[in-house]
This record gives structure tokens, C-alpha cells and sequence, in this order.
């Protein structure tokens, strides 16, 4: 089945996977591509619409991202965002002025008669983030929303379906922005919105089968959602011949292996093998404390135990890799597809034997991949698992890894996940965490002096992990995480919680 699709071009802004994830909440197919994909490419993609994004120059400054004018004469609907819609102004003959003063965050917006604004109130706000700004429309177009600051908030030619909008629609600052992004969609480009992830399913499962009929498939199964969900898709299409290979490096949290085990071989039947490596692991781990050092020793020695699990195995004809569309963006690939070559996975197919790659996720956001999780039968306990890095705990001790500072993190880990769960915060925070940093402080506990590290709490909201913000967590919530980390914990004394956002800090501590 082929899907409607709308092109993305990406002109460099913060906000453009933002605006790929909303297309695709809209039951929409989409790409973001580079806004130098030329108008061959576009016309061999031959998109439902297109929609420019928002990016950091000055479309007037030399070297500033360019759009071919031709472009516009291809009869397909165009939004421009922000930059986009600058662009548009620019390169159809209007003018585009640098503003005294930037204008950015909310501000109130007047909109108009519109395709794009029907069924959106007239007095609104929205979410403004630039310098420039459009003073004078082109010839043929219409303004159709302004602030006090900004005359041609929106402007549109509806004959040639161009529109531009200098406001962000995909940031929930804007009031009713999926409204508006839904009128492009479905009022100008027409689209029925053919997109859902149990179509995905169910296409993916007939492709792999007929891909997969009667071949051997290897999956390192890490617990994550993306390898969870991938493992879980395939064996829908491959069953027996698919088989898991799960390695328990000692540096995960509290009951998440025996959880691995329980669902994949217990619940669903997989072909599961449990490599028990944490003593290797801890070995190999002792007496460092640089972070870089840690993780390099963990991917080194993760994939020599998967190599040694696999060569048991015998020769596979394909890996299963986890790979979600942001992925493919950040590393600079084009054009999606089901299976590619080996090239493109780090680490592990120099030192296993097998023909292709298979990456039944590739298109997907980590939002879809929840839901195709959720479409598969998959345990909330799984689907809803947050982002979960690769070294595991290692990097949330700070200096040397040692098993009584692991069993402390996890479970201060523990107590913190289970009393945001309960205040039902766990679908609103993006992650959130314990670390044992490398600062001890004196306490005072049944009346002896105690002295033992500092255990930070970290929580942020975010939505592609890219930026983030400190989690407003009620106090009364943290108290009584605290609390309990304190009375139930040994090694314990002082509780502290992270409030920098990203950036200036990242994430994780390490």
C-alpha cells in the first residue's frame, strides 16, 4: 500500500522533527528531508504537500538556505513556517525587514478568513520565535493574521495553495496550532489521512514474512522500547526462527532483566537467551571512573559477549536493529526502507555473520514506536519505558562502578519510579532518574555520624530529548521520595534534585 505522503524540507530549525511528529499525529505519512533535496527528487516523492520549516538565517544573507522558485510552479500545496515563510516572501517578490526588537514567545494574534484558520477563534494566541520578519507580502497574496508586531503574521495566495505563517503551529504554546496544521492537511492538500500504526502492523508483518520466509533472524534484544518493539514486530513475521539475544551487563535497573525474561520467553514464547555477564562486566569496570573510559569498556565488551552468544547460534541470514526515524535524520540518511544493507550499524555486524539488516522501524518516531508496541500486545511496563542509555547505571555513578554503590542506585532508582507513578506524573515527565554523585557529605542518623555520597534526583520534560526542561514536581511528591530513599536505603544520608534545564546541562549526568 502506498501512502498519501507530505514532504518536509528541513531549513535547520529547532522545531522541524516537532513538525514531521505532528503531520504524523494527523494520521498523515511524512518525511523531513534536506531543504537542498532539488525538484527532481520532489517530483519522484510526488507529495500530497509541502511544508518549509523554520531555521536560523537570514534568507537575505549570503549562504543562507535557498529554495529552487520552480518549486512554486509545481501545482502541490506549500506551507511555510516561520523561515519557510520568509522564504516564501522572498522568493516571490515581497520583503522581508530585520525588526528592531526579536520577537519571541507568546504573543496575541488577530486570524482571518482562511482555509487555514477554520473553526480556530479569531483573537488567539500564538508562539513567535525570529528577527525577521515579512513587511511587505508578494503580488497575488493576501495577509490573513497579524500581532501588534508583526503585520503579515500570515499570508496566503489560496489560487496556488501557497501559504506562510510566521508563528510556530507545532509547538503547544500556539492555541489551537493542530487545527491549523489539520486545515493545510485535509482543507488544502486534501489528504484522507491514511496513516495508523495498525495499518503499519500489518504491512510490516506481510513484508517481513515475505522477506523472512524460512531465514534465520538475530535480534540483540537490550530491554529498551525501540529493540523491544522490533523484536516483537519481527517475531509476529518470522516466530521460531527468530532468536533473541539478551545481555545482562549487571548495570540495569531494579528487576528489568527478570522482567526481559518474563515477557519475551515466558509471556510471548520467544527463542530468548539470557547471557548472565555482570561479574564480567563489573571486572572489566574496576577501578575506572572516567565516563568516556566507562562507556567505551561497556560497548567493547557488550558486543564481544553478543559475538560469542551469537557465533553459538551458527550463521544467521539477518540482525534485527532498533533503529527509529530520528536516528536515520540525525545521521544524515535519506529515504527510509524496511531492510538496508549492513553498512550502517555501528559495532556489531563487523564481528557476526549474517547477510542484511533488518530495521522494521526506521520510520517511525519514538511516539509510533510506543504505539505499534501498544498495537503488538506489548505490557505498558515495556511500551512506556523512558529513554534508557546505553551504558546503563554506569553512568549515573559517578567515579568507580562498585556493587554496593549499584544496589544503593537502584534502589533509590526504584522508589523515586515508583512514587511518580503513583502521583501519576510517570506519561507527563519525559525521564527521570537517580544518580550517586561523587560528592559525600557528613549525616546524622540514630544519633551516629554518618558520611556517604550525595544521591541527586532527575527529572525533565521534553519531547525529543534534543532540549529539555527541569520537571516541576509537586513538593509533597519529592518529600516523599526522599523520605523514603532515606529510611529504606542503605548508604543514604542527603537527597538533592536537579533543577537545570537542557541546555545549559544535558540529561544524563555523565
Amino acid at each position: 500500500m502506498k501512502h498519501e505522503r507530505v514532504l518536509v524540507l528541513d531549513f535547520g530549525g529547532q522545531y522541524n522533527q516537532l513538525i514531521a511528529r505532528r503531520v504524523r499525529e494527523q494520521n498523515v505519512y511524512c518525511d523531513l528531508m534536506p531543504s537542498d533535496m532539488g525538484l527532481e527528487k520532489i517530483r519522484e516523492y510526488a507529495p500530497a504537500g509541502i511544508i518549509f520549516t523554520g531555521g536560523p538565517n537570514s534568507v537575505y544573507e549570503a549562504g543562507a538556505p535557498d529554495i529552487d522558485e520552480k518549486i512554486f510552479e509545481l501545482g502541490i500545496p506549500i506551507l511555510g513556517i516561520c523561515y519557510g515563510c520568509q522564504l516564501i516572501a522572498h522568493k516571490l517578490g515581497g520583503r522581508v525587514s530585520h525588526a528592531d526588537t526579536r520577537e519571541y514567545g507568546k504573543s496575541e494574534i488577530s486570524y482571518g478568513k482562511s482555509k487555514l484558520f477554520d473553526g480556530v477563534s479569531s483573537e488567539n494566541v500564538c508562539w513567535m520565535s525570529h528577527t525577521d520578519y515579512v513587511s511587505e507580502v508578494p503580488d497575488g497574496f493576501r495577509v490573513s493574521a497579524k500581532t501588534k508586531t508583526c503585520p503579515a503574521a500570515a499570508f496566503e495566495d489560496e489560487e496556488r495553495k501557497i501559504y506562510g505563517i510566521q508563528f510556530h503551529t507545532e509547538v503547544h504554546h500556539t492555541l489551537e496550532g493542530d487545527k491549523i496544521l489539520h486545515n493545510f492537511l485535509y482543507r488544502v492538500c486534501n489528504v484522507s489521512g491514511d496513516w495508523t500504526m495498525s495499518n503499519f502492523v500489518e504491512e510490516q508483518t506481510r513484508l517481513l514474512k515475505e522477506k523472512l520466509a524460512g531465514k534465520k533472524v538475530l535480534c540483540a534484544l537490550s530491554g529498551g522500547v525501540d529493540s523491544a518493539v522490533a523484536a516483537a514486530l519481527v517475531y509476529r513475521a518470522a516466530g521460531e526462527n527468530l532468536t533473541c539475544v539478551f545481555v545482562d551487563h549487571g548495570l540495569l535497573r531494579k528487576g528489568e532483566a527478570e522482567e526481559v525474561v518474563s515477557v519475551f520467553r515466558d509471556d510471548m514464547g520467544m527463542n530468548l537467551i539470557k547471557s548472565d555477564a555482570r561479574e564480567r562486566f563489573l571486572t572489566k569496570l574496576k577501578g575506572v571512573s572516567e565516563p568516556e573510559q566507562k562507556r567505551k569498556i561497556i560497548g567493547e565488551e557488550f558486543i564481544k559477549v553478543f559475538e560469542t552468544e551469537a557465533k553459538k547460534i551458527g550463521a544467521v541470514d539477518f540482525l534485527v536493529q532498533g533503529t527509529i526515524y530520528p536516528d536515520v535524520i540525525e545521521s544524515g540518511k535519506g529515504a527510509s526502507a524496511v531492510i538496508k544493507s549492513h553498512h550502517n550499524v555501528g559495532g556489531l555486524p563487523s564481528v557476526v555473520d549474517f547477510k542484511e539488516i533488518v530495521e522494521p522501524l526506521r520510520d517511525l518516531f519514538k511516539d509510533e514506536v510506543r504505539k505499534v508496541g501498544k498495537e503488538l500486545g506489548l505490557p505498558d511496563s515495556v511500551v512506556q519505558r523512558q529513554p534508557f542509555p546505553g551504558p546503563g547505571l554506569a553512568i549515573r555513578i559517578m567515579g568507580e562502578v562498585t556493587e554496593e554503590k549499584l544496589k544503593t542506585l537502584r534502589d533509590a532508582d526504584f522508589i523515586m519510579r515508583e512514587e511518580i507513578a503513583r502521583a501519576g506524573l510517570d506519561r507527563e515527565i519525559w525521564q527521570y532518574f537517580a544518580v550517586i554523585t561523587s560528592t559525600s557529605t557528613v549525616g546524622v542518623m540514630g544519633d551516629a555520624r554518618t558520611y556517604e555520597p550525595v544521591i541527586a534526583l532527575r527529572a525533565v520534560t521534553s519531547v525529543d530529548a534534543m532540549t529539555a526542561d527541569w520537571a516541576h514536581i509537586p513538593y509533597e511528591v519529592l518529600e516523599k521520595i526522599s523520605n523514603r530513599i532515606i529510611n529504606e536505603v542503605d548508604h543514604a544520608n542527603r537527597i538533592v534534585y536537579d533543577i537545570t534545564s537542557k541546555p545549559p546541562a544535558t540529561i544524563e549526568w555523565e
